[in-house]
């Protein structure tokens, strides 16, 4: 089986055999690391891509807004989760604020709120603040179904 990650420096979608470790892996175009143990600021344009180009893991969104207390109390908790979650899981941050229609398109009503996703297929919602181990505890829970 082969796994598909967006490189987060370029935007090209790489391929990459499955018995390779995506943890050491280049970008083919721009040779960049794949991941880097961080979340991924993105556009709504950026997620519909992570989300449609990932394959064989899986995309983790945190949608907050810069004038939300819980959020900004839980972006420490998200990168935190973020070096403990990649390769397996990309984590990106959705700004509700600057992209709107995104933020509604996936229907979110409160914030934080983290929507897991599978192959472009949502299979995960939590809202509220969360500590980066309950972050991973609950996204390894859902994606361990």
């Amino acid at each position: 089986m082969t796994h598909q990650y967006v490189c987060p420096s370029c935007s090209a979608t790489n391929r990459l055999p499955e018995q390779r470790d995506p943890s050491e892996a280049q970008c083919g175009k721009c040779r960049d690391a794949l991941f880097s143990g961080a979340p991924l600021e993105v556009t709504g344009a950026g997620l519909a891509k992570h989300r449609r180009d990932t394959r064989g893991g899986a995309v983790l969104v945190d949608v907050w807004a810069p004038w939300c207390g819980p959020c900004r109390a839980m972006a420490p908790q998200y990168a935190a989760a973020a070096s403990r979650l990649e390769p397996k899981v990309r984590l990106l941050k959705l700004n509700s604020e600057a992209e709107p229609n995104a933020a509604s398109a996936l229907g979110v009503s409160g914030i934080p709120a983290l929507i897991l996703f599978q192959d472009g297929v949502e299979v995960g919602r939590k809202a509220g603040l969360m500590s980066a181990d309950q972050i991973v505890s609950w996204t390894e829970q859902v994606i361990g179904r």
